[in-house]
């Protein structure tokens, strides 16, 4: 017999199989078979989600008795909520490129005075001391508050679209952190970025607008709690993620294409369409937003961050013979896009084994790379020349009292610091710097090698921090370095200039970390505004990908597999052609009859952490032993919770639905509040009398027998997005069903861990 491996999502009830690789005593070895897996920096539990629409009785009967209007309404709703989450989304991103500029710039500026004063060390330490009292706040709130607002935020948003539901993402408290925290650690001066924390932000708005705010805050809206299962919720939290990547570089067509070719597991084209109106709001908004900024109404600094992308927007020419160097461009980004994947999983593990010993030593680590960082941001640039304005600058020269080209730092009267004009701003600041036009001569290469280094290092030690922090924008920067490095070599060989280098260098690291190519080609071509780019970008996309594809994964998977999420491919593994479902599945199984006995269920349900059980009708109720469908565990605790009982094990009749209504049954927004089996009272009369699961079972499961390939099966269950897929036998002589699979059962690891000899076959997946 084999076993219902789901209790509360995998495994719940047996012993933890192994912690998730980055809790794991054998570091050296990936694990995606825990029924753990680490949520931001914390250990935590994890489960899968219903996808499926649960179609018993009772469902049908809720859905029959609908008229236009409700269908009408629902609809209607999904649009409003998609509407909802863009304004809300797109205010997010305008206040918090607002806010990262100001606080930055406030910061350099003070700094600034201080140099041209020759007053050195207190520059010094009010640079030191500014980051320093940032990055502390910043990793404070999110140890303290919300761990799950560690990171980026997109590998568990990832892990969520595919169906693992991971506790303490889409809280409140969530939010709050990712907003305040990704504020404070980017002007801090961390090489991190605040575009995955938007996709976050946006998922996180999004899940909280679907299930209709919050109780325990009191943030609740009776109107808004229409969407009652998890696919619906799915759909809207794509659609959030859509317009987090929009707010983030003020991009709607790329967000909504990254959500596609990045985040979601599944689409279709009525998604298509809501993603894509909910980026719109966010970029119709933000231009509105950003017109009250051009015109001076946001601050000394309101005219930074979304702005400096409109940096490129003028006629280039290219021939053939400018197709070499960016061929090159691109193999040198897949080999240190692959490189940086590689680097970043060896230090996130070094970092794990310094978060496990507590949250002081989390805070620690994080102060310990803000004080070095701080230190080679001031100390770099003295050892660079100074450098002579330029007879006719586009800006002020030196740049005094706001972002700029030319940064005085150090440097006597009419000369300016180049390693300074990149390092004294802010990471948005310091991309449009490298990405402007006609400043061929405004950097020296040796300035660029120290910048190209200093942020392939600083963008690696600064992301495993407990804190809010991206990746895109320290690809983007470190990209853009040695795209201009290349220019720079090339001289008049080339008909680019160093700003269009310092382009494709960005994309070329893109695409060798992030793997993805539609959406970031769009990203890039809506960022600067220029669509002659097409074919370049196109190019160094496809090279970079392939080229770093022979190495490792993207760096969104290493980190899900390092976290220790059991996500589940779009392919399946040669190997798993050879096996059936049969070799998989293990036992005991647990099932109830049609008509069960109160004692019973209540013993399996605090026995077992089991989320589904399949239902048997045996005789009397039928003439042999037959698969009646499956039970949801929420089911059975709502029956018991509302008493649902007969006295004797017989049949009941249709009136037993007027005791319950359609959100009785509803999927709970929070694991916290959702009903135990502890939580249920019952008297002893009671445990002896009996429940009809008949009407409350879903009585067509997505089935498979049992000599199905466990690659086809595989392709079945995430193409519909399963969390149970039952396996009946070949023979009807046997028990009508012979065990359920779930995603544990498709994971590599546990296959091989079945199945030894299959190692040396499927060794590879086991590398990053």
């Amino acid at each position: 017999m084999s076993t219902n491996h789901l209790r509360n999502g995998y495994g719940d009830s047996e012993p933890l199989l192994r912690q998730a690789l980055l809790s794991s005593s054998q570091r050296s070895i990936v694990n995606s078979t825990s029924q753990v897996a680490i949520v931001g920096v914390n250990v935590s539990p994890i489960e899968s989600l219903d996808y499926e629409i649960f179609e018993n009785e009772f469902f049908k009967q809720d859905w029959r008795s609908r008229g236009k209007t409700q269908i009408f309404q629902y609809i209607f709703m999904k649009w409003l909520l998609c509407l909802i989450v863009g304004v809300i989304v797109s205010l997010i991103g305008f206040c918090n490129n607002l806010a990262v500029e100001n606080l930055a710039g406030i910061k350099f500026v003070v700094t600034s005075n201080m140099m041209l004063e020759k007053r050195f060390q207190l520059a010094f330490f009010i640079f030191f001391v500014s980051n320093l009292g940032l990055t502390l706040f910043a990793s404070l709130i999110t140890a303290l508050i919300a761990p799950a607002a560690t990171g980026s935020g997109i590998p568990e948003v990832k892990a969520y679209l595919n169906g693992v539901d991971a506790p303490g993402i889409f809280t409140v408290q969530t939010l709050f952190v990712k907003i305040i925290g990704s504020i404070t650690a980017v002007s801090s001066s961390l090489l991190i970025g605040k575009a995955g924390p938007m996709v976050h932000t946006g998922a996180c708005v999004a899940a909280l607008v679907g299930q209709g705010g919050s109780k325990r805050y009191g943030l609740s809206w009776k109107w808004l709690q229409f969407f009652k299962n998890d696919r619906d919720r799915r759909d809207l939290i794509t659609c959030g993620s859509a317009a987090g990547m929009a707010a983030a570089f003020r991009s709607p067509v790329g967000g909504v294409l990254f959500a596609l070719e990045e985040m979601a597991s599944w689409w279709r084209s009525a998604l298509l369409w809501r993603a894509f109106f909910t980026a719109a709001i966010v970029a119709i908004l933000l231009r509105a937003m950003i017109d009250l900024c051009l015109s001076g109404k946001c601050g000394l600094f309101g005219k930074g961050g979304l702005i400096m992308f409109d940096v490129y927007s003028a006629s280039i020419s290219y021939h053939l013979v400018d197709v070499p160097p960016v061929f090159i461009l691109g193999v040198i980004g897949g080999l240190l896009g692959s490189l940086f994947n590689l680097l970043l999983s060896k230090v996130l593990r070094i970092y794990n084994f310094i978060n496990e010993k507590g949250t002081i030593f989390k805070i620690l680590l994080a102060c310990v790379i803000s004080v070095c960082t701080s230190c080679l941001l001031f100390g770099l640039p003295w050892f660079t020349s100074c450098r002579p304005c330029p007879p006719n600058p586009t800006e002020p020269c030196p740049t005094i009292g706001r972002s700029g080209i030319y940064k005085k730092f150090q440097c006597a009267p009419n000369h300016y610091n180049d390693l300074a004009s990149l390092i004294f701003n802010t990471n948005d600041d310091a991309i449009r710097n490298l990405f402007s036009k006609n400043t061929d001569d405004e950097f020296e290469v040796t300035s660029m090698l120290i910048f190209f280094v200093t942020c392939f290092l600083l963008s690696i030690f600064s992301y495993g921090v407990v804190a809010p922090a991206g990746l895109f924008v320290p690809v983007i920067v470190t990209g853009a370095s040695y795209g201009r490095i290349v220019g720079m070599l090339l001289g008049k060989n080339s008909n680019l200039n160093h700003g269009l280098y310092a382009v494709l260098g960005a994309a070329s690291f893109l695409g060798g970390s992030m793997r993805t190519t539609v959406s970031l080609c769009v990203i890039i071509l809506e960022l600067t505004n220029n669509l002659l780019l097409l074919p370049l970008i196109m190019m160094v996309l496809f090279i970079s990908k392939t080229v770093a594809d022979a190495f490792n994964a993207n760096i969104y998977d290493i980190i899900m597999k390092a976290k220790g999420l059991p996500y589940l491919e779009t392919h399946a593994e040669p190997y798993m052609r050879q096996l059936t479902v049969g070799d998989v599945v293990t036992g005991p199984l647990q099932t109830f009859n049609g008509i069960e006995k109160v004692r019973n269920i209540v013993f399996i349900l605090k026995s077992t952490g089991h989320n589904g059980f399949p239902v048997i009708d045996e005789p009397p109720m039928s003439e042999a032993p037959v698969l009646f469908g499956i039970i949801l565990r929420d089911h059975l605790l709502t029956l018991l919770k509302k008493k649902a009982f007969i006295s004797s094990p017989s049949a009941t009749s249709g009136a037993v639905f007027d005791n319950f209504a359609a959100n009785d049954f509803a999927k709970k927004g929070s694991s916290k509040v959702r009903l135990k089996i502890e939580d249920i009272e019952l008297l002893e009369e009671e445990m002896d009398m009996f429940i009809d699961l008949h009407p409350f079972t879903n009585t067509s499961p997505y089935t498979v027998v049992e000599t199905m390939s466990l690659g086809k099966a595989l392709t079945l269950f995430r193409a519909l997005g399963l969390r149970h897929l039952l396996v009946i036998p070949k023979i009807s002589s046997r028990s009508p069903v012979v065990g359920i699979l779930t995603r544990h059962d498709f994971i590599p690891e546990h296959i091989l861990g079945l199945h030894p000899f299959l190692v040396r076959k499927a060794g590879k997946i086991l590398r990053f």
